[in-house]
């Protein structure tokens, strides 16, 4: 069942363990499909529910095994000098919306032993509680291989509905920054636990050229989900960056046309579209 109210999760540091899988349509075939897993945070983290040792597993700016660091986002701001929320907040207002205040929550790779790639991060903001609790912006907080980033700002989303916003940001020397990305999230509870989606598919002027989609369930971050994390997935954001180059290996000997990387865009962030034309499903 979709729940399209405000988040059913308790207000702590969650897990989510899932698969991501990729596939590209031309001019040759390819997918790929490998476990991983996430975090998914409060963003009022101090002021999250003190339940003992679950809420212990994650403090955040703190080194770990498992770690958490506001200048990874935005624009880089450590915790002593405000951290990622004052420049959420700026960028929502700067798009316009002025009605996300309710709560923030925050899906993510985290620091494993230290490092840390973040391909994409979705910020999911929510109305007040007194306005209805619903979901009103996404953030798609995109990073590159050469240490760029630019975010997607999804206005009046809805959950299994799509919104499209323009490509303008280099992500893969495989494919023109031209054409425009379809996102749709989707949140639903199965036996208990829920389970949330994140797809992305880019489009060109001839349609879908790549499918790419994240998914996991979530459950609270506890010491057995922390070890679990850490015994199946080692190094796991080190492995998400080696495998966006074996892919890329992968490509260059199917011999996929390579384009060079064009200056970044000079615009921080891009609106997506007002209307939602008809996006082929995959």
């Amino acid at each position: 069942m979709m729940n399209t109210s405000s988040s059913p999760l308790r207000p702590l540091p969650h897990i989510g363990f899932g698969v991501v899988h990729h596939a590209r349509t031309r001019p040759s075939a390819h997918r790929f499909t490998y476990g991983t897993y996430f975090l998914m945070l409060p963003m009022h983290l101090e002021q999250a529910v003190d339940e003992g040792a679950a809420a212990a597993e994650l403090q955040p700016n703190r080194p770990g095994a498992l770690s958490f660091f506001d200048e990874d986002h935005g624009e880089g701001r450590s915790a002593a000098q405000g951290g990622a929320m004052p420049w959420l907040q700026t960028l929502l207002r700067s798009q316009g919306i002025l009605d996300a205040d309710g709560d923030v929550w925050l899906q993510t790779y985290p620091r494993v032993w230290g490092y840390t790639f973040k391909p994409v991060s979705f910020w999911y903001c929510y109305r007040a509680a007194r306005h209805g609790g619903s979901l009103r912006a996404v953030v798609a907080e995109v990073n590159n291989t050469f240490g760029e980033r630019h975010c997607y700002v999804l206005d009046a989303p809805q959950w299994g509905q799509t919104v499209t916003a323009d490509k303008v940001f280099h992500v893969s020397p495989f494919c023109e920054v031209k054409g425009r990305y379809a996102f749709c999230f989707t949140r639903e509870v199965k036996e208990g636990q829920t389970v949330v989606s994140a797809r992305i598919d880019h489009h060109d002027e001839i349609g879908l050229l790549i499918h790419t989609r994240l998914t996991g369930a979530l459950q609270v971050l506890d010491a057995p989900a922390r070890r679990r994390a850490l015994w199946r997935y080692p190094l796991m954001t080190i492995g998400v960056f080696w495998h966006i180059h074996r892919e890329a290996f992968t490509l260059w000997r199917k011999r996929v046309p390579f384009f060079s990387k064009p200056a970044q865009a000079a615009v921080v962030a891009t609106r997506s579209h007002s209307s939602q034309p008809p996006i082929s499903k995959h």
